[in-house]
């Protein structure tokens, strides 16, 4: 795939409003895939297939358990960390990119890797690394720098689909 850079660069506003999105989104998805484990919990106990022991209901069990607590967090994490390298290795956009009309690729304009995903959202600080932004001469944040990848604009006329 050819560069990008005849695509203007994201900066710091557009990329927050982004980034405002997909925090509501991700608590959204966050929400429904703890209420899942609690469901099946609550059903699990109902038909006293599992006992909750000294906690006094699944919310309880599921953040106090010395064993699973962290695997309910590791769950969690799993599914906050699949939603962002789901959508920049297949599309180049969260919802909330798309709703900014923002597409991240890599510097010579391919799609980003698993690997480079990762890198992103690992340095990104959630979200912190764009203060980097306003003082980078090609508008990168911190996570871009690491990833070798580039926010882009699209343009309003035309298709929106991956470049």
């Amino acid at each position: 795939m050819s560069h990008d850079s005849h695509l203007p660069t994201a900066g710091f506003f557009r990329r927050i409003g982004a980034l405002l999105y997909d925090a509501c989104l991700i608590l959204a998805l966050e929400i429904i895939a703890a209420g899942l484990i609690i469901a099946i919990l609550g059903a699990l106990a109902s038909t006293e297939l599992i006992q909750y022991g000294q906690y006094q209901d699944a919310s309880g069990f599921l953040t106090h358990h010395p064993l699973w607590s962290p695997i309910f967090t590791a769950y969690l994490a799993i599914v906050w960390i699949s939603f962002f390298v789901w959508f920049w290795t297949r599309t180049g956009q969260t919802l909330g990119m798309k709703a900014w009309r923002l597409i991240v690729r890599n510097e010579d304009g391919s799609p980003l890797t698993v690997t480079q995903s990762l890198i992103r959202l690992f340095t990104s600080g959630f979200g912190v690394s764009n203060l980097t932004v306003p003082f980078d001469p090609q508008k990168r944040g911190f996570h871009d720098i690491w990833a070798k990848s580039q926010v882009y604009v699209l343009p309003k006329t035309g298709s929106q689909k991956p470049l």
